[in-house]
């Protein structure tokens, strides 16, 4: 018997990135293009891309969401139309998006999708029963919303309900933060958001020195939420997202494959109880993170939510290169992201199961030349192990 579970919604910062979350195990991604989204920072797709994207995507059984969530002027909303277009040509399976104006084009040029937003900021029964009334079948809930609060607006539209349930946090309720505007100029409700939250401030509430007047006070520590499965799927939220479009390929494929594994327990046994648990929380602490909090998915987030400190890289792992061909009982031929030398030890991360170790017993180029380092961009030849494929991760210890 096969138990229900929520869709799995990974971050696509780039065509790599979403292959890597698809073949790890994401139900769907979402991503942008170059343009009406909220994160300029990242990659993006291009046409190409995106075509090439969704091709991938959907012959592998995962559904492509198209960003268009950024708060749009009149000049913007005159070169939307033609985008749509194309977006209905490729086949994308929905589109994310804030802004009324927005769905009203959306409605007017093209039969897509619509998912609201956690932009929007929508937190209640009567917000939910009016964006359905303008369009929208998904509502992406503000995170300030519990687990408990997103059933009842569930239960009282119908409407498919889709939480974060992994990755940064914004201190401010969503899509109402406006600080990067005030100390940087950077409209973060466009795409040019700062991360002014994240810096150092002196604040004076009567403190007696300078140490106590200095913090992080609007830094969030980072959302985890896999302990909470059970209760997502008891409210039948139906979608779960994951963060982090900015992050790396060992973000996306980690915790893809964390969650995808979690849910396929679910749905084969239909209760958590394992000690796979503890060896899915140790993977969610190999890749960069700030401390993990529950948010306010089981109750408001409180002052121990707070990331008062300077941030830091606290990844166990980085990323060694991806591999790009395996000849089996030969070699594989890897993408190098990060340098590594003969003698190390690597782990090649398959796309279902445990991690391997791998030795690195000889390093070539492609004309099979031994060299005594890799270099970030480079393609190399390192020792062939069992069931590795096209795409895994291969990554090596901070400390190794």
């Amino acid at each position: 018997m096969s138990h229900w579970t929520p869709e799995l919604l990974s971050p696509a910062g780039s065509l790599e990135k979403l292959k890597v979350s698809v073949l790890y195990g994401a139900d769907a991604v979402y991503l942008g293009g170059q343009k009406f989204g909220l994160r300029q920072a990242s990659d993006n797709f291009t046409y190409e891309e995106l075509a090439e994207g969704v091709e991938f995507a959907h012959n592998r059984g995962s559904l492509v969401y198209v960003v268009l969530n950024s708060f749009l002027h009149d000049k913007d909303l005159e070169e939307l139309p033609e985008f749509l277009h194309l977006l209905e040509e490729l086949k994308v399976d929905a589109v994310i998006v804030s802004d009324l104006g927005v769905i009203s084009t959306i409605k007017k040029h093209s039969n897509l999708v619509i998912h609201l937003s956690t932009q929007a900021s929508c937190l209640n029964v009567e917000s939910a029963k009016l964006w359905q009334k303008m369009g929208a079948q998904r509502i992406v809930l503000g995170r300030e919303v519990t687990i408990k609060e997103a059933a009842k607006i569930k239960k009282a539209t119908g409407l498919e309900i889709e939480m974060f349930v992994h990755g940064s946090m914004c201190m401010a309720f969503s899509g109402n933060c406006v600080i990067s505007n005030y100390t940087q100029g950077r409209d973060s409700n466009r795409g040019g958001c700062a991360h002014s939250c994240r810096f150092e401030y002196s604040i004076d509430m009567g403190l007696q020195n300078d140490e106590q007047k200095k913090a992080y006070f609007m830094s969030s520590k980072d959302l985890e939420g896999i302990r909470l499965l059970p209760e997502f799927i008891e409210a039948g939220i139906d979608s779960l997202k994951v963060e982090g479009r900015n992050k790396s390929h060992h973000y996306a494929g980690t915790i893809s494959k964390v969650y995808s594994d979690a849910l396929g327990f679910y749905r084969e046994h239909g209760h958590f109880l394992s000690s796979d648990m503890l060896s899915w929380e140790d993977e969610l602490r190999k890749v960069s993170h700030r401390d993990y909090t529950n948010g306010s998915l089981d109750e408001y987030a409180g002052s121990d939510s707070i990331y008062n400190q300077r941030e830091h890289d606290d990844n166990e792992f980085v990323v060694s290169g991806i591999v790009l061909e395996a000849c089996v009982g030969k070699h594989l031929l890897v993408d190098v992201k990060s340098a590594f030398i003969p003698g190390d030890t690597l782990e090649v991360m398959p796309f279902a199961g445990a991690t391997s170790k791998l030795h690195v017993e000889f390093l070539k180029t492609i004309s099979g030349i031994d060299i005594p380092k890799s270099k970030p961009g480079s393609v190399v030849k390192i020792p062939y192990i069992s069931g590795a494929e096209k795409f895994n991760i291969i990554r090596k210890a901070v400390n190794a």
